[in-house]
């Protein structure tokens, strides 16, 4: 038993996760080309190797002929027979090859290669690890600074944080943890490359699923989100359960498990709303904290959204918000292109008048349709 060879297989293949099928292949190709650097061709060259033991043996196929021409593809008869006195001519027989036999520039070009072999399993391993982290949220340390790039250790391999993908005004402390969002892992000769961005509202989704157990359940399920990195995110939550409260399981008790959240992302406000089939219902809890007098929603035929909503004066400038940031998010949220208007401007346009009037018209037919009703059931009566 070769038991130098099997331990350090063993300590590899834990080490690093590179199954020692994969080493064995590869030793095997070593050997293989240190024939070929030794005696110029390896075409009759094979390797058995026991991947119990990790014991092997090198042959070389050699046709057994009268006078020997090729003395790396044929032995002579009396040598045949002097291994093995039942070969005959034209018989193959497997002659040893003394791996000590290979000069130095032979050996040292099959630790080359038993070496190449094993970085690119280990990039392929490492590959795919990260490759199943892609589109998640992982913890990094960071490392440093690159021009105006973060470094970010991630275990193994570090990631980059791009400028465009850092929230702005936000500045790391080397060997401080911070939580990224896996953008893409890509495989190169180098090892994987990877992009982790803190800006992409992915991010914040993500960490209410860590965050919130029904989210992770999938009995609160996240419909929209809208985001300004650094500033603020509306996201919009809907229960598959009438019992669950999914506004109530973002925010949690006291509002500890969205300030957990508010936390990693530095100050960033969240705003959590309940989602609604109803686009004019989804488009005023989207407008929140502020109140809305009425909403009207409209899909065009070639398929544009729009909305005209109208507050009250005093809520005019909290429905849009600051550099109209409230109004932005809630339309990105929705879908819907929204126009805001206050009460005023709803009278002066004649809007409003013409809301309170199919309103009363709605409550008047609404009255009507009663009032049969009522005179049907009295009618029945009376028949009786």
């Amino acid at each position: 038993m070769n038991n130098e060879l099997l331990e350090a297989l063993n300590s590899l293949e834990k080490e690093k996760d590179i199954s020692k099928d994969t080493l064995l292949e590869a030793i095997e190709q070593s050997l293989i080309q240190a024939c070929k650097n030794h005696f110029g061709k390896s075409d009759n060259v094979k390797v058995f190797i026991d991947p119990q033991t990790c014991d092997f043996g090198v042959y070389a196929e050699k046709t057994v002929v009268e006078k020997v021409e090729d003395e790396i593809m044929e032995i002579s008869l009396t040598n045949a027979k002097l291994m093995n006195t039942k070969y005959e001519l034209g018989d193959v027989v497997n002659v040893e090859i003394k791996s000590k036999e290979f000069g130095r520039i032979a050996t040292q070009n099959a630790k080359n290669v038993i070496l190449q072999k094993i970085r690119e399993e280990e990039r392929k391993v490492l590959y795919k690890q990260y490759y199943e982290k892609e589109k998640d949220v992982v913890t990094g340390i960071v490392q440093r600074y690159v021009g105006k790039n973060v470094s970010i250790n991630m275990g193994k391999v570090d990631a980059m944080l791009n400028e465009n993908e850092q929230v702005k005004g936000e500045k790391f402390l080397p060997t401080e943890r911070i939580k990224v969002y896996v953008l893409e892992v890509k495989d190169t000769p180098k090892g994987p490359k990877i992009l982790v961005s803190r800006t992409h509202p992915e991010l914040v989704k993500r960490l209410f699923e860590s965050e919130v157990t029904e989210v992770k359940d999938g009995v609160v399920e996240i419909k929209s989100i809208a985001r300004e990195a650094g500033s603020r995110t509306k996201i919009a939550v809907w229960s598959n359960n009438p019992d669950v409260d999914p506004v109530g399981a973002c925010v949690g008790p006291n509002g500890s498990r969205v300030n957990t959240i508010v936390n990693e992302l530095r100050g960033e406000k969240i705003d959590v709303i309940n989602w609604s089939d109803n686009s004019a219902v989804l488009i005023e809890n989207a407008l929140s904290p502020a109140k809305v007098i009425s909403v009207i929603a409209e899909v065009s035929d070639d398929g544009e959204k729009t909305a005209k909503v109208i507050v009250p004066d005093y809520q005019l400038s909290l429905a849009i918000g600051k550099e109209g940031q409230n109004a932005r998010l809630a339309a990105r949220l929705t879908g819907f292109k929204i126009d805001i208007k206050s009460e005023s401007q709803a009278r002066e346009s004649g809007e409003l008048e013409q809301l309170d009037e199919e309103k009363y018209f709605e409550e008047d037919q609404n009255q009507e349709n009663e009032n049969i009703e009522n005179l049907t059931e009295e009618s029945s009566i009376s028949e009786e």
